[in-house]
């Protein structure tokens, strides 16, 4: 097997010479996405025939919610593959997922939490799917807590890299916490082997804004890896002439 690409993708400069130009399109892009999800879910679809209004919060919700899983394996696979190869463009790539992952999760709590007000007539409960999301957004603060926490880079970004790599086993209790336990939480109802109960209508806006979020986390995933690339590189005199050659 040609192990070409591996290495090419773990070389700093060609990394950074390779994403910048497809940015700006990638963000551009997910942004249109995003406003054309948004106006199509929030204002065009009809209303949840038990829920009203109140279910278009899903729109937000839901993406928030599969970003935040993606994100946490992204974050431990980056580690991992960090930790095995020495290879410190994962480790930027870990650093750069956990903030965003932090974020998409706090998203999904707080949606999640404005969603429960007028369906559970209360805005948190101790249920074990919000019980795991929040242990979720823990994991991503530990993680970045701990990249900061050492003088000393390298340790800091191993630490970091063990933590999401043990933090992976609440990944699959998340996914499963509806069934293995009782919950107010309702099961999913989008799986890749069975049709979706959701109708259409509400069912195409939700998969678009779920490919707007991911596009949109894959950009800031890239974006965030080169700006730490170019900020740890900075005394390298490849990243001196990428600046003066203006690209």
């Amino acid at each position: 097997m040609d192990w070409t690409w591996f290495h090419r993708w773990g070389s700093p400069p060609w990394f950074v010479k390779n994403v910048t130009p497809w940015l700006k399109w990638l963000l551009l892009l997910a942004g249109l996405m995003l406003v054309v999800g948004s106006c199509w879910g929030l204002l065009i679809a009809p209303e949840e025939a038990k829920q009203g209004n109140s279910a278009r919060i899903i729109y937000i919700h839901v993406p928030a919610a599969f970003i935040s899983l993606a994100g946490y394996y992204t974050m431990a696979i980056a580690g991992a593959i960090g930790l095995i190869w020495r290879m410190k463009i994962a480790f930027w790539v870990m650093r750069s997922v956990a903030p965003i992952g932090a974020a998409m999760t706090a998203i999904a709590l707080i949606t999640g939490a404005i969603w429960g007000k007028p369906t559970w007539g209360t805005y948190w409960v101790w249920d074990a799917r919000i019980t795991s999301m929040t242990i979720l957004l823990f994991l991503y603060l530990g993680v970045i807590a701990l990249i900061n926490a050492y003088r000393d880079v390298d340790n800091g970004y191993r630490a970091g890299a063990i933590l999401g790599l043990v933090g992976t086993i609440n990944i699959p209790i998340i996914y499963k916490s509806v069934d293995w336990w009782y919950t107010l939480h309702q099961p999913a109802t989008l799986k890749l082997t069975e049709d979706s109960p959701i109708h259409p209508d509400i069912l195409y806006p939700l998969l678009w804004m779920i490919a707007s979020f991911y596009l949109l986390f894959a950009a800031l995933m890239l974006a965030n890896t080169c700006r730490h690339i170019l900020l740890s590189e900075s005394n390298k005199r490849w990243v001196r002439q990428w600046y003066e050659e203006g690209k």
